[in-house]
């Protein structure tokens, strides 16, 4: 939620926030440049530790999630997203270059929402995240009601 200024009136525009979770600065920018074009806001993040601080802190509408990434992969950030009841409700898409069965069903019982094989072109990314963007605004809580919880891996 972004606030301007409207002849010195606050003014609340809401635009839906994709948080973009892969190692490659390329995909992120890839996917940040098609998803703006689309008046979406992106939030980016490289690793576990940031993609896990962004959730806590932005309470995005959406996550694009890599699998492979350094230290802890994409199925573990979205078991530990999907413990806390607060974020249950955002759709988590997997991206992953491997098309199989097996990665496809281990990403539905980490508890994704979708799944995207890489390489994806713009217009199936532009879809896929549409398609979940769908009232949105229903399932996230103003700013001012969020509070910050804690997210730590349970082992």
């Amino acid at each position: 939620m972004s606030l301007h200024t409207l002849k010195g009136r606050s003014v609340s525009m809401t635009i839906p926030t994709v948080l973009v979770v892969d190692d490659s600065p390329t995909v992120r920018k890839i996917v940040q440049m098609t998803l703006q074009r689309e008046h979406i806001r992106v939030i980016t993040a490289s690793d576990a530790l940031s993609a896990l601080t962004a959730v806590a802190d932005e309470m995005p509408a959406l996550i694009l999630l890599d699998i492979q990434l350094p230290r802890m992969d994409g199925y573990n950030i979205c078991q530990i997203i999907r413990k806390h009841m607060q974020f249950r409700s955002i759709p988590i898409i997997m991206l992953s270059g491997k098309d199989g069965l097996f990665d496809k069903m281990r990403g539905r019982l980490a508890g994704s929402t979708e799944y995207l094989t890489k390489p994806f072109d713009s217009v199936e990314l532009v879809q896929t995240v549409k398609k979940y963007l769908v009232n949105w605004e229903e399932r996230v809580p103003p700013q001012q009601e969020r509070v910050r919880p804690r997210l730590r891996r349970r082992g």
